[in-house]
């Protein structure tokens, strides 16, 4: 049976050779997080268990290796929201899919070059590489994002590229003909040539573009909870177990509704939904109004347990000037201009930085738990 073969390199040409090798041999690959400290990285081997290693140009085989089935490509490595390990299997067939529905909507043409720059090890990387295969157009290979590298690519260029909101902001937009927006939630005066897209790793990357699903993706909202179903989606997880319901609907925990105009709107994670006082809040919306206070260089949001309120909302922030931080009042009346007054934070929490993933997305369990409440 194929074989899983775990890529342990950096992003550059010798990631995708080794990739198109793997392919052609009949094997699976599963991209090694380069950034991931000694115990992560064993504990994900451990729970993936590849049968070998391709590391520094060698070949390292494996005992005790799991076999891919007939037609699998890639396990990506999710940790989804238990933080435990776990892979999810995207066959030829998932991925070929995903890059021809997103192919067709972007209106790639054999001019275009696409550029990829996210980690690899993130299925919003590694899809780069699958949209420019599938297209035939070319296709450069950075590891990671650079600014300036990333600018020479433009000029060199690349006309599409995969970015997260925080990339965005360090290069001149109006360089590429299309920027894919993933990760976390996209800037309110996001530049004209950037598409936003939905979806995760089981989806095989994004399925809806502007609020819009792609051809063959199906949608429903099912007691405020996104259902999807369509080609892309995972075969099933590395242990064998499968997401889907008995009607093959892939229910995402993400709740969302649909707008006025036929566009999906996503509220938020399930679990990131604060109820404070008997009423709803999403972090993202706060966030988005504390961003505009010109004392906030970063914020996060999450629900702290509360005996009186049952949550309570707090904001963590990364003063502009850490001489001169905001105060809670300042913040709260901030928010208060664009929300009702439950929406505005009761607690404050100065800190150096915003834990977050690779692709941006807040790790607001990282934030409850490491919780240092303030005076404000």
């Amino acid at each position: 049976m194929p074989d899983l073969v775990a890529i342990d390199l950096p992003g550059g040409q010798a990631f995708v050779d080794t990739v198109r090798r793997s392919w052609d041999a009949g094997n699976a690959v599963f991209p090694i997080d380069q950034r991931l400290p000694g115990p992560a990285r064993q504990a994900l081997l451990a729970a993936l268990r590849p049968s070998a290693i391709v590391a520094s140009g060698s070949i390292h085989r494996r005992r005790h290796g799991i076999p891919v089935d007939d037609g699998d490509a890639l396990v990506m490595p999710t940790s989804g929201s238990t933080g435990t390990p776990k892979g999810v299997v995207l066959t030829h067939d998932a991925l070929h899919a995903s890059a021809r529905a997103t192919s067709q909507r972007l209106g790639v043409t054999d001019a275009d070059q696409w550029l990829a720059c996210l980690p690899l090890a993130h299925i919003g990387g590694f899809s780069v590489l699958t949209k420019a295969w599938w297209a035939g157009v070319a296709l450069t290979v950075h590891d990671g994002f650079d600014a300036a590298a990333v600018t020479r690519a433009a000029h060199d260029g690349a006309t599409l590229v995969s970015l997260v909101p925080a990339a965005l902001n360090r290069i001149d937009p109006a360089l590429f003909r299309v920027i894919v927006l993933g990760g976390s939630r996209p800037p309110a005066d996001r530049p004209s040539n950037t598409v936003t897209t939905y979806g995760m790793t089981e989806t095989g990357s994004g399925i809806v573009y502007d609020g819009r699903p792609l051809d063959d993706v199906e949608v429903r909202i099912v007691d405020s909870e996104i259902v999807v179903r369509g080609p892309m989606l995972l075969r099933c997880y590395r242990d064998g177990t499968s997401p889907f319901d008995a009607e093959g609907w892939l229910h995402t925990s993400d709740l969302g509704h649909w707008l006025a105009d036929g566009r999906l709107h996503v509220d938020g994670r399930r679990g990131d939904l604060i109820i404070t006082g008997g009423e709803n809040v999403w972090p993202d919306a706060v966030e988005a109004a504390l961003r505009g206070h010109p004392a906030v260089a970063d914020v996060a949001v999450a629900g702290v347990a509360d005996p009186m309120w049952g949550q309570r909302v707090v904001a963590w922030v990364v003063p502009t000037t850490a001489a001169a931080p905001p105060s809670l009042t300042d913040l709260r009346n901030h928010v208060g201009e664009h929300h009702p007054a439950f929406m505005a934070p009761k607690e404050l929490v100065l800190v150096a930085s915003i834990p977050r993933t690779a692709l941006g997305k807040v790790v607001r369990s990282a934030l409850a738990n490491d919780h240092e409440p303030s005076s404000g």
